[in-house]
């Protein structure tokens, strides 16, 4: 990985908050509430569909410490979308703080605010509201049949693409004649797979407090992974002014996408402007499960067309999405299933992606790690397994032949983008097949695809493996902007402030890697501040892997600005030109004369002697393109024959994400991916009766996977180089979680010869189908 050519970069350097964590510093939202903050909590409904008819709250405001009990009649009604996405938004203005409908069991009734939770608590059982209870949708595929009651029917929505229909949004393209290409191919076959509603499960549950700072300006710090856009959208529905909203995102104790939207920052800040005091609403484990994000349960049919020796003709996408009660980024993801999987295999003459985005009164969905593209590849990989089967050739081997190379291209690239038209570009760095090399030669692939499977079963138990590959992407070309600030301290130290959100991920780490980098300082000369925005300049936030590629392309920018100006400061004192000086450990060097001036000096004479001046610096960057990372992924799973239970024995991830800019930090974003995706393949599935009512929302009954129970998981990362990132840097952090769970069906289907196309796969699911098929 060349490592010895850089200083900080492709370094495991220490993650910059690591000893303010292991000392248990505060620096989470609830850190920060004083003992004075009003509580907030809100009314659920207890139906999944319903009109409000009345609500009387007399008893409730009665209450000694209540400060306020407000429901839709005590709000403007704003039509706005959570997502937190970039502007204009592609998702449909169909949510309002507080509403006279509700959509799904713990839709928002009422906010109730008081001096302390026991108060709170009584309130909310003293509010009175009578329901006309309304018929619900429950089954995605009933969603837009004629008879099913409309979930949209309020007239100042927009963007709603058929309310009639209960169609959120659609979306269509194609490349070529599909049905002709399919139907004169040699091989023709159709897969279609389910891929549940399941939930992010951060750590940390949603919080936010807000108050009036000494400028009666509303002051919100919050867990959300989208500051900017959460202020922007706040000052929407507050009817408040963008200037006078402060959003903070402290320490965040997961995301993974969870707070890309917003979730609880409205109901704290409306309390705040209504009563003027601080406020603080922080969801419990079963409002994070149920009223913030859970991912978009898709049924995905794939049909494809291909020759006698496995070469692609056409592929054929339909992905059915559900996104439940609410739009939030309904287009985006749908689009995401088709845009981050269909251009790996480049190779067809046609190819065409149709989605349909359907409302039920479920729980809304929203982003999740990954985005649609788990969804898309659960359908797309196990139909190449099956082609594999037709063709009587490796799985690898005929994903491989039919992938995208360095150099190529898609034209999917250019059509599709996120919510809108894409980019066309190029693969500048792709070295999939050297991940399939290794991972093939490591994980010992051939040997044991060729020993496992029926017929080699001992003492009741069955082995097989599966392979996957994968793209992703880094940023929304053309639509994300970053940006990056730095002043210069007068002993030759450096503040760095950056708008992007840092969720966990280490993103403070690798942003002060680049600058310490490009300066040749140590990270410890580099002060790193985020996420303010009255003091850190924009960025739209952490999401769509774009942090290190887009935020860390505007802090290289920035930086590079800093050394320009140590360079043409330090020529003035020098007497030497400007092409004659380079910046080394700390240092403006001459290359004549081998002279050197410190940071030090020049920080020193700059605010106190000679052309007096701050030595400071701006930087932006938008990615013309969103530069592909890829993996390959091989598992090797043991099916027990009388229980059903699957257990991963070993997963084995290679990566291309350019050059690792701090290896540790990389391969613990697979590792964890990795661990989240044998989750929902095995465990995950929020589920509900036949009302509506959750009937898992919480940790006791919806199990989420240990590091010591899923076998060993080993990641690796290629040498690579991308040519538009920084420092040769691609995105690494949502690509892990696309193939592990469609690699484990791979990996059963070897072990069994059934083709299982749902998941999770429970035991007796399993067992239902190993006993039709005649299997002990």
């Amino acid at each position: 990985m060349n490592e010895n050519n850089y200083n900080t970069v492709n370094r495991s350097e220490i993650k910059v908050d690591a000893i303010s964590l292991v000392k248990g510093k505060p620096v989470f939202t609830e850190d920060y509430v004083p003992k004075d903050s009003l509580v907030v909590k809100l009314l659920r409904s207890p139906h999944a569909h319903a009109n409000i008819k009345s609500i009387d709250k007399s008893e409730a405001v009665s209450i000694d410490g209540i400060e306020c009990v407000l429901t839709y009649e005590d709000v403007k009604r704003i039509p706005y979308t959570r997502a937190g996405q970039g502007f204009p938004e592609p998702s449909p203005y169909d949510t309002y703080l507080l509403d006279r409908k509700v959509r799904f069991v713990g839709d928002t009734v009422a906010v109730v605010a008081g001096k302390d939770e026991s108060c709170v608590k009584e309130a909310l059982k003293k509010i009175r509201v009578e329901y006309e209870i309304l018929e619900p949708v429950l089954d995605l595929h009933k969603s837009m049949d004629s008879d099913s009651p409309r979930i949209h029917d309020e007239a100042d929505a927009s963007g709603i693409f058929d309310p009639d229909k209960n169609l959120a949004s659609h979306y269509e393209m194609s490349v070529g004649n599909v049905e002709k290409t399919i139907a004169n191919s040699d091989i023709r076959l159709e897969c279609t797979c389910y891929y549940p509603k399941s939930q992010q499960v951060p750590l940390e549950n949603h919080s936010t407090y807000s108050f009036l700072d000494d400028k009666e300006r509303l002051v919100v710090i919050s867990s959300t992974q989208v500051p900017f856009h959460a202020r922007r959208i706040l000052s929407k529905i507050l009817d408040f002014p963008l200037r006078n909203i402060r959003v903070i995102k402290p320490r965040l104790g997961g995301g993974f996408g969870a707070k890309q939207g917003i979730i609880t920052e409205g109901y704290a800040s409306l309390v705040t402007l209504k009563t003027g005091k601080p406020a603080h609403l922080i969801f419990s484990r079963e409002e994070t499960f149920i009223n913030s994000y859970t991912r978009h349960d898709m049924s995905v049919t794939v049909k494809i067309g291909a020759d006698k020796e496995g070469m692609l003709t056409a592929i054929d996408m339909y992905a059915l999405s559900n996104t439940g009660a609410y739009g939030d980024h309904a287009l985006t993801v749908a689009m995401v299933c088709g845009s981050k999987t269909l251009p790996l295999y480049n190779k067809v003459d046609a190819v065409r992606f149709v989605s349909d985005i359907v409302y039920t009164n479920l729980p809304s969905a929203g982003a999740y790690r990954g985005y649609g593209a788990p969804q898309g590849l659960l359908a797309l990989d196990s139909i190449l397994d099956m082609l594999a089967e037709k063709t009587g050739k490796n799985p690898l081997d005929i994903k491989l032949m039919n992938t995208i190379k360095e150099g190529e291209t898609s034209p999917i690239f250019k059509i599709m983008g996120e919510g809108r038209e894409g980019v066309a570009q190029i693969a500048r760095s792709c070295k999939l097949d050297e991940c399939a090399r290794i991972g093939r030669e490591e994980f010992r692939w051939d040997e044991k695809f060729r020993n496992y499977g029926l017929g080699t079963q001992k003492n009741g138990k069955v082995r097989g493996v599966g392979c996957s590959l994968a793209m992703q992407g880094s940023g929304i070309a053309k639509v994300d902007m970053a940006s990056a600030s730095m002043k210069m301290n007068d002993d030759g130290s450096f503040n760095l402030t950056v708008g992007a959100t840092d969720l966990g991920t280490g993103s403070d780490t690798i942003l002060t890697q680049i600058a310490a980098e490009v300066l040749s300082v140590p990270i410890e000369f580099i002060h790193i501040y985020s996420s303010d925005t009255d003091m850190t300049p924009f960025d739209v936030g952490a999401y769509a892997s774009s942090t290190t590629y887009v935020s860390g392309n505007a802090v290289k920018n920035t930086a590079e600005l800093i050394k320009k100006e140590l360079i043409k400061y330090a020529s003035q004192i020098m007497a030497e030109s400007e092409d004659a000086l380079y910046v080394r450990d700390s240092m403006v060097v001459s290359e004549k004369t081998g002279e050197s001036m410190s940071f030090e000096k020049i920080g020193t004479m700059s605010f106190y002697n000679e052309n007096q001046h701050q030595i400071a610096a701006t930087g932006s960057y938008v990615g013309d393109e969103s530069p592909m990372p890829f993996m390959a992924t091989f598992m090797e799973i043991e099916l027990d024959l009388q229980t059903g239970v699957v257990t991963p024995i070993e997963t084995m991830s290679v990566v291309d994400c350019g050059m690792a800019l701090n290896p540790r930090l990389a391969l613990g974003q697979i590792e964890g991916a990795t661990l989240q995706a044998i989750g929902t393949a095995l465990h995950e599935e929020l589920r509900f009766d036949s009302k509506g009512h959750p009937i898992n929302a919480s940790l006791f009954r919806y199990k989420i996977p240990d590091r010591c129970s899923h076998g060993k998981i080993t990641a690796k990362i290629v040498d690579s180089y991308e040519p538009t990132g920084p420092f040769g840097a691609k995105s690494v952090s949502e690509i892990g979680i696309d193939t592990p769970t469609v690699t484990i069906l791979n990996a059963l289907h070897h072990a069994t010869g059934i083709r299982f196309n749902s998941i999770p796969l429970n035991t007796e699911k399993i067992l239902e189908e190993l006993e039709k098929r005649g299997i002990k």
